[in-house]
């Protein structure tokens, strides 16, 4: 399957039965958003930087809120990642999505703000691919971010949410995650192609280059 970043939280997973695109934003962001095609787009909380569906052309199945689908033979689990302690308000609107395709269990942690319980990463069931939120600002930070890798281990880690030029909103560089994680060096690519069969064993952090 192959995956493409366009800035801040929005990706487009695409494989041989479904295209996905998570979280689209408007222009408030500062980015310029191309108009992209999905059969299913996942809405993690409803924020112009999060929720832009009049981004998308066409007709597509639109996911917003926690419960289990099944779309064109594509499923997906949406989970409230609720912080422990805190009222159901702000942050705790969150929408973590699991995705299914080609075998593989796709991870969009969405604005998730806070570093999940034990209990909280065993019901998303085992991640190969996890796309994380790393520049702070109300989600999770560099270290932060490198704790719930920790917790979650997956196979692949692609981060997002971080810096990029005509940002409107202040985020850490992704340069405090790569230096989290001990990565001295990382070549953004332009989009990311991945099988089951050519996961790695451990951990490795993909870096793409966004499509904005």
């Amino acid at each position: 399957m192959d995956i493409t970043w366009y800035g801040h939280s929005c990706f487009r997973l695409k494989d041989r039965i479904s295209t996905v695109v998570t979280d689209p934003y408007d222009k408030s962001l500062g980015l310029n958003l191309p108009k992209l095609k999905a059969d299913i787009v996942t809405i993690s909380h409803d924020v112009p930087h999060h929720n832009s569906v009049s981004a998308l052309k066409d007709e597509f199945k639109l996911i917003d809120g926690p419960g289990e689908y099944e779309i064109g033979g594509t499923f997906v689990t949406g989970v409230r990642l609720q912080p422990p302690k805190e009222p159901s308000n702000g942050n705790g609107r969150n929408i973590v999505f699991v995705l299914y395709m080609e075998e593989m269990a796709i991870c969009h942690l969405g604005d998730l703000g806070h570093v999940p319980t034990q209990s909280q990463v065993e019901g998303l069931g085992s991640i190969d691919v996890l796309l994380v939120p790393v520049g702070g600002h109300n989600a999770l930070n560099a270290a932060q971010a490198a704790e719930v890798i920790s917790l979650i281990e997956p196979a692949l880690v692609i981060p997002m949410h971080y810096d990029l030029p005509g940002l409107s909103i202040k985020l850490d560089p992704v340069g405090k995650f790569l230096k989290e994680m001990g990565i001295t060096k990382a070549d953004p690519e332009d989009s990311f192609k991945f099988s089951k069969m050519n996961l790695p064993e451990e951990t490795q952090v993909i870096l793409l280059e966004p499509k904005v």
